[in-house]
């Protein structure tokens, strides 16, 4: 079996989707994902962006990011993500939460996937140290109190090692339940502090193979054949490769070699 691997919003954050969608296309992605920001979004924009992914053959695999809000109260914002997802048609859509209270965040996941799922798209809840789900565990609980269908989990490799789990902890988690996954390298270790951990996530981020997780770990213990997202968010790309097609097409060339080497088989 093999992988997809796509290439994610958060690896050029600067750019508008009609511009990560060259990238992604001009680099040698199949897939692609999107950041959507509701203010920006247009119709201009949703013509740019289904131009450049018909010009490339490209496939969407996602769309990002919804945030629970404290209180659990979902607007017309979030929707809009999930509608712009399905006409784009990607299967899936990140969420994250900063509602403390898990019945809270189960009710507004709930409401997520009955907007999501007539689009067959599936709501994967990511968990984080930065927010108010920070482990595979909590993330888990939540979904299960939501008790719909189309909700799922997405583990990032650099939060599930932020979260101090191992890959073993995988085996427990039912296959259905893993859609997606985000992958990327990074410092083995990192501050026990709000601060620290968003530089981790935005800034500090590495290509597989040029960091200290245990990658090779964690991706034998996902499904065989689990779409993988490259989310290499790194200050030293953007300052390396300001381009977004020169920075796509170097996350892409380093990630696949140390895919090759471990015996990652991408298609």
């Amino acid at each position: 079996m093999s992988h997809i691997l796509s290439l994610a919003a958060g690896t050029l954050p600067e750019f508008l989707p009609d511009q990560v969608a060259q990238a992604a296309g001009q680099s040698g992605f199949s897939h692609v994902g999107f950041t959507i920001e509701p203010d920006k979004w247009s119709a201009e924009q949703a013509k740019a962006t289904k131009a450049a992914i018909k010009q490339h053959d490209l496939f969407v695999l996602d769309v990002e990011v919804i945030w629970i809000p404290e209180g659990g109260v979902l607007t017309d914002d979030h929707r809009l993500i999930i509608d712009v997802g399905a006409e784009l048609g990607a299967p899936n859509v990140l969420v994250v939460s900063a509602e403390p209270d898990p019945d809270r965040t189960a009710a507004a996941l709930h409401q997520l996937c009955e907007w999501a799922a007539p689009a067959n798209m599936r709501v994967s809840l990511e968990f984080l140290m930065i927010t108010a789900v920070q482990s595979l565990d909590t993330a888990l609980d939540i979904v299960h109190r939501c008790d719909h269908p189309a909700a799922a989990v997405l583990i990032d490799s650099l939060h599930f090692q932020r979260a101090g789990h191992a890959a073993a902890d995988l085996k427990t988690v039912t296959g259905n339940l893993l859609h997606y996954s985000q992958i990327c390298d990074g410092n083995l270790h990192c501050a026990d502090d709000f601060d620290a951990y968003l530089e981790d996530a935005i800034d500090l981020r590495s290509a597989p193979g040029e960091g200290e997780l245990p990658l090779i770990d964690i991706l034998d213990a996902l499904p065989m054949d689990i779409p993988l997202s490259l989310e290499v968010r790194s200050k030293t790309y953007r300052d390396q490769y300001p381009d977004p097609v020169e920075r796509a097409k170097a996350v892409r060339v380093k990630s696949l070699a140390y895919l090759d080497k471990t015996g990652i088989s991408i298609r």
